[in-house]
């Protein structure tokens, strides 16, 4: 019998990191995909039989969704992705585990995650959603609040998914607004982590225990590439929420929320760091080193807080109207991509979304010093949406 070194969760995430490039899906080129695209992904992979594939059922469009399983191991994980339609990082990532685990049959993660666990994963659990690069399901659901009620055929996918197989770990992988901060450090936060509690009391059972050892590698993970750019969210219970009641029902659950990145619109970046965390921690479940993680490293990380613009203009004057004295202000803006209803294009648009004293708050993109000068009240109102391009304009005259 062959011997293989074990290495360290630490260095494994490096090896990882630096051999990236080698193996992810070079065919990904953007953040925006229908489920027609990651399937043609997903054939090489199941033209080598790289897993098994069974139908769990179609989407209220008829969408098919799959189930892909992975491993001859006693240990069950549950991954899904993408609930939300428009939250595509991690079904990236997803596709990048593929492509590491048939690049590198003989790897030491690839065999001790095949051998000890059996992954079951559904990199695209709201396909109607992705088909319009929109949160909601086709019939308007948030599925991420049908937990309980099961309205939805994508809901009752999930739930009966889990009930089947009644995995031990679960990783439930979500996209966040870019704009979130680790608390009040002025970083934005790359990657937030979640434990979910099991209910409204938020105690600690063994489940979540369990829970926030995985969190507490995966952090361990993470911050070897962006130390202080972690952050937790907020753990108050919610009654409908998959990531809570797959707690509840006996999965130790971890959220992953891919958040934001300078220069990194298409979050390959984060892809990246979706799939070295996920691919170290479910080798540290697999070699039991999962069991010796401090979840004192999970508890002390900064909470999500949201202080972020894509830009601010700092130091301007606003004169709101001809009846009251001009004041000194800070102004952020974000940007958002919609369809243009008269020529059909996706456009972009910047939104005032903040007036006032920004000190405490940074910039995704680009911070302007106006120096005192005056601001045109025409095109700075709250809520207001207007062309990237006027606000380029703008802020040319600062």
């Amino acid at each position: 019998m062959t011997t293989f070194f074990q290495p360290t969760i630490q260095s494994l995430a490096g090896e990882l990191f630096d051999s990236y490039d080698f193996y992810k899906v070079n065919s990904i080129t953007s953040c925006r995909f229908t489920q027609a695209e990651m399937l043609q992904w997903l054939q090489p992979f199941k033209d080598q039989h790289l897993f098994g594939k069974s139908v769990l059922g179609t989407s209220a469009e008829g969408r098919e969704i799959a189930l892909y399983s992975l491993g001859d191991g006693s240990a069950k994980v549950m991954l899904w992705s993408q609930m939300h339609g428009d939250e595509p990082t991690a079904t990236m990532a997803l596709m990048d585990i593929f492509s590491f685990f048939a690049k590198n049959p003989e790897h030491i993660a690839t065999r001790s995650i095949r051998e000890k666990l059996k992954l079951l994963i559904i990199p695209m659990l709201n396909p109607d959603g992705a088909e319009r690069f929109t949160r909601r399901t086709a019939q308007m659901i948030d599925m991420n609040r049908d937990a309980s009620a099961l309205a939805t055929p994508e809901a009752k996918i999930l739930k009966s998914t889990h009930d089947m197989y009644q995995p031990e770990y679960g990783f439930n992988l979500h996209d966040q607004e870019p704009r979130y901060t680790v608390g009040t450090t002025q970083k934005i936060t790359a990657v937030a982590l979640l434990a979910p509690a099991a209910d409204e009391s938020r105690g600690d059972n063994p489940i979540r225990l369990r829970a926030k050892k995985v969190a507490s590698t995966l952090a361990q993970v993470l911050s070897l590439f962006i130390p202080g750019d972690l952050a937790k969210w907020d753990d108050t219970f919610c009654p409908t929420a998959f990531g809570d009641n797959m707690q509840k029902w006996g999965a130790s659950t971890v959220l992953i929320e891919s958040g934001g990145w300078r220069e990194d619109p298409e979050k390959f970046f984060i892809r990246k760091l979706n799939c070295i965390g996920l691919l170290a921690t479910l080798y540290a479940i697999a070699t039991g080193e999962i069991n010796k993680a401090d979840i004192a490293i999970y508890e002390q990380i900064p909470f999500n807080m949201k202080l972020g613009c894509d830009y601010i203009i700092r130091n301007a004057v606003l004169k709101a109207n001809s009846q009251v004295a001009p004041i000194r202000v800070d102004v952020g803006i974000n940007f958002d991509k919609r369809t243009n209803t008269v020529t059909g294009h996706l456009d972009e648009y910047a939104t005032v979304v903040e007036i006032g004293d920004l000190s405490s708050f940074t910039a995704l993109e680009k911070e302007v010093n106006a120096n005192g000068a005056e601001l045109d009240t025409n095109l700075i109102k709250m809520e207001y949406s207007i062309s990237r391009d006027k606000v380029e304009l703008l802020l040319k005259h600062m």
